[in-house]
């Protein structure tokens, strides 16, 4: 009778424990149902604990660099400019009022540059605009407040007021703390290399010119001006690669006048300058807008290598009224030095429509630089100060200046 007992006390005991069994293995499946991620949750550990790993290492990693280079066309300073810039009350020169429109897109450069087709001989020789240029000395001190850090010399003007012309111009440039490149006033000035450290990216800046007007160079001062000479530029380009130039920007002052196309010439020569280390080419002297565009070029040992090239950015100023010599533009290029590789490379080329306008001899400002597509914009959403027949001109000049210099380059996209 006891055994009895004890059987079924044991199978009550077994009874109960299968019951709570149960119910936890039911408690377990719900839980389960409900809340699948507990099954991944030591991968999900894991997959987190990688992506922590993975975070870490690419902040470790040094971010790329990118910085912008922004370039105006020639400053051509006739006497009519110079007379709208004179304050009779001081007895002062400003320029400023002529920028004011577009000062914004080249204040925020990393470095901009412009070149300076007049000469600073000084107002005792007396001012003046063509054949043979001399400005007043605020031309310069206007266009560094504007934002513009190097001033390009070698072009067809440079001697205009002889070699003491030229010195007095570059003595005034250092005076207001303005870098130069393209004369100089020694040979040991010449063969020094215009650096910039931009953001970390050691840039060099080059300067050459056609000629001088026929202007002839002093005897024994052939270091004075720097032509164009492929020998000398190969040396130049040489000698700034040796330095540890990253970034090898020149100024080319070439081509034909009121041409609208580059020449032959210009292609040759630009094939040759990037072929030789130039990234970056400039250029200037047609007075009007001439095509832009990324070069690839063969080397030697059958290896390609692409710089870029604009053949001229017009007049960035003048008082010249031949059919496209009003329009210009503000070039932006882009470049990217890779953070891990330290390859640079030219993300993207943009560019800022401009139009020289002349408001007319009785104006207080007379002469102007007019945001083209700004006006555009403000006109066609009714917030403009401007008439119908200055939206249409600048429609017109928009439309030229487009179809001149041809589309904006992104090399980003290519990388997608």
């Amino acid at each position: 009778m006891k055994r009895k007992k004890k059987i079924n006390k044991l199978k009550v005991f077994l009874g109960v424990m299968i019951i709570i069994l149960l119910i936890a293995i039911s408690a377990g499946i719900y839980i389960l149902v409900n809340n699948p991620d507990i099954l991944k949750g030591n991968a999900n550990n894991e997959e987190i604990n990688n992506q922590n790993e993975q975070k870490e290492e690419e902040e470790m990693l040094p971010e790329d660099t990118i910085i912008n280079i922004v370039g105006i066309g020639d400053s051509l300073c006739h006497s009519q400019n110079f007379k709208d810039a004179y304050d009779s009350e001081t007895d002062t020169y400003d320029f400023s009022p002529m920028f004011k429109n577009v000062t914004k897109y080249v204040e925020n450069a990393t470095v901009a540059v412009g070149n300076l087709e007049t000469t600073l001989a000084g107002k005792e020789r007396g001012y003046s605009g063509y054949p043979t240029f001399n400005s007043p000395d605020e031309l310069a001190l206007d266009l560094k407040e504007m934002g513009i850090d190097i001033l390009t010399t070698a072009n067809n003007h440079c001697i205009d007021k002889g070699y003491s012309g030229l010195v007095s111009t570059l003595d005034k440039l250092d005076e207001y703390g303005i870098a130069h490149t393209g004369t100089s006033r020694s040979v040991e000035e010449q063969n020094t290399i215009l650096f910039k450290d931009l953001e970390g990216i050691k840039t060099a800046f080059l300067c050459y010119t056609y000629g001088t007007n026929g202007i002839p160079i002093p005897t024994g001062k052939e270091y004075c001006v720097n032509l164009i000479d492929k020998d000398f530029m190969k040396q130049q380009l040489d000698k700034a690669k040796e330095e540890g130039a990253e970034l090898i920007v020149v100024s080319m002052h070439w081509g034909a006048e009121y041409r609208i196309k580059q020449t032959e010439e210009q292609e040759e020569l630009a094939e040759f300058l990037i072929k030789n280390g130039a990234d970056i080419i400039l250029g200037n002297h047609s007075h009007v807008p001439e095509p832009m565009e990324m070069k690839e070029v063969t080397l030697d040992d059958g290896t390609k290598r692409e710089g870029f090239v604009i053949y001229s950015m017009g007049n960035f100023f003048s008082a010249q009224t031949q059919e496209y010599t009003r329009d210009t533009l503000i070039l932006n290029v882009e470049i990217r030095k890779n953070g891990q590789t330290g390859e640079i490379t030219i993300d993207k080329a943009t560019y800022t429509p401009v139009y020289v306008y002349d408001n007319g001899s009785n104006a207080k400002d007379r002469y102007e630089l007019l945001d083209i597509e700004n006006i555009i914009s403000e006109y066609e959403n009714r917030n403009s100060q401007y008439s119908e027949s200055m939206y249409n001109l600048m429609k017109s000049e928009l439309k030229k200046i487009t179809e001149i210099v041809g589309p904006e380059i992104d090399n980003t996209i290519k990388e997608k």
